[in-house]
């Protein structure tokens, strides 16, 4: 896939960085107190790769193959590159198969870092420069985070930076309507213990605090898992979190358990719930929203991601008639920051060629970013690019909460074996929270699950 920019370019015989010629959706030294036009020049000038070609393949489909696609853009009028992206929403099942037949393309974007791990302990991913793992620590808020990410063992045992993360989303979100909040007088919440005491205030004022739903078809009780993740980010070190997603630190612990059921604290009380624990097991998670605009409200506040928007009732204006607050830690365990969970894209090189390794350098520079930025659907925990660059005050607002995070943990689900993050835990989370079973009885079912796993 060429595109109309590799056309005009090869018509005109433009040289590398003529970008004034092409069709780019930004044009480039346009809007200077919003995009770091620097950075597009000095990249454009230290790499000509008029002649090569690059190869990507991810999982971006539709709306988010037409933002990679104008990212994308950028490179190929500033390197000469042509560049070709393939998206696939089964990414994950393609990219092995052409591993393992020997035709696998130039750069794969993973979803999850699980199977980029995978492939690079077999020996498909090529390892990074050294520097960029320097880079991500300077650059990146809770850049060691990232860097932790990123790293796997290659064939021969040895830990390398074999992903560049790029693209993040955010998870620890709160959702509220201002309106609702002002007439009652409530304040955000900055502490989990003001959390939970906003949380008795609204019941003692005889509303509901909280809209909860775990329901999502044969995926049902993700949303759970995300509550029981954020809060063992918030009641114990990074490294606890890190133990639990690989089994090193069992379901059984005590300390998973009272993440459990600190959960189970918002979720299992019927004045707490509207429409009380059973109803929150089976309402999908898309019409869980619904109950923070009614009037009355039949709900205050819902955690979930930042993607839930597409959900809420047409003609919703985020910042105006709904508006989102960062799930907040302990006040009691200040030594624990400000830990955020989400998920996001990482870069690995299947397919090593000279282009390929400018490509990762090129998403380092904060113009790369910054396009997307300002084209929607993208966060960055990167604190050189501008603020400014985003599309709306709502991705500014949640980048911020990014750049200001210093503990980033990718979704602990999605990093346990698939037998057991997306179905034992998920399954055992809806029987936790309709009551079928104890906390403690739960995590046994699913370490036995997981022992089980030869």
């Amino acid at each position: 896939m060429f595109g109309k920019l590799m056309t005009a370019v090869a018509a005109l015989g433009l040289a590398a960085g003529a970008a004034g010629a092409v069709d780019l959706k930004y044009k480039v030294d346009s809007q200077p107190n919003r995009f770091d036009w620097s950075s597009y020049h000095d990249f454009a000038k230290a790499h000509d790769l008029k002649g090569q070609t690059l190869t990507i393949t991810g999982p971006w489909t539709g709306a988010d193959k037409d933002h990679v696609e104008m990212m994308l853009d950028y490179f190929r009028a500033a390197t000469g590159a042509t560049v070709n992206y393939s998206g696939s929403e089964s990414f994950e099942s393609d990219i092995v198969i052409a591993a393992k037949a020997g035709t696998p393309p130039n750069i794969a974007v993973f979803p999850q870092p699980g199977l980029a791990a995978d492939m690079a302990r077999q020996g498909f991913l090529t390892p990074l420069p050294k520097d960029d793992t320097a880079w991500l620590q300077n650059n990146y808020a809770a850049g060691k985070s990232w860097v932790d990410l990123s790293t796997y063992k290659g064939p021969k045992g040895e830990s390398n930076l074999y992903t560049f993360p790029y693209k993040a989303d955010l998870k620890s979100l709160v959702w509220y309507v201002p309106e609702n909040f002002k007439e009652a007088g409530y304040k955000i919440p900055q502490t989990m213990e003001e959390l939970k005491a906003l949380t008795k205030k609204i019941v003692a004022d005889g509303g509901t605090p909280w809209c909860i739903g775990l329901g999502s078809g044969a995926a049902t009780g993700w949303p759970a898992t995300d509550w029981v993740e954020d809060i063992l980010l918030r009641q114990q070190p990074p490294s606890v979190y890190d133990g639990w997603v690989t089994n090193k630190v069992k379901f059984t612990d005590p300390r998973i358990i009272d993440a459990i059921k600190e959960y189970g604290w918002f979720a299992k009380n019927p004045k707490f719930v509207a429409g009380g624990p059973q109803s929150a097991a089976t309402t999908d998670f898309r019409d869980a929203p619904k109950g923070l605009f009614t009037f009355p409200p039949k709900c205050y506040m819902m955690k979930q991601a930042s993607f839930i928007p597409t959900f809420f009732p047409k003609g919703t204006q985020v910042g105006r008639d709904v508006n989102f607050f960062y799930f907040p830690p302990y006040a009691s365990k200040p030594d624990l920051g400000k830990p955020v969970e989400g998920a996001g894209t990482l870069f690995g090189i299947t397919k090593d060629n000279k282009a390929a390794d400018a490509f990762i350098q090129w998403l380092k520079t904060p113009i790369a970013q910054e396009v997307w930025m300002a084209d929607g659907g993208f966060l960055t925990p990167d604190k050189q690019v501008s603020p400014a660059a985003y599309k709306d005050d709502t991705l500014r607002h949640e980048g911020k909460i990014l750049t200001d995070a210093t503990t980033f943990r990718f979704d602990g689900s999605d990093q346990m074996p698939g037998e057991i993050g997306t179905d034992a835990f998920w399954k055992a989370m809806v029987a936790y929270t309709t009551g079928d079973k104890s906390a403690e009885q739960i995590a046994k079912d699913v370490q036995d699950r997981w022992n089980s796993i030869k």
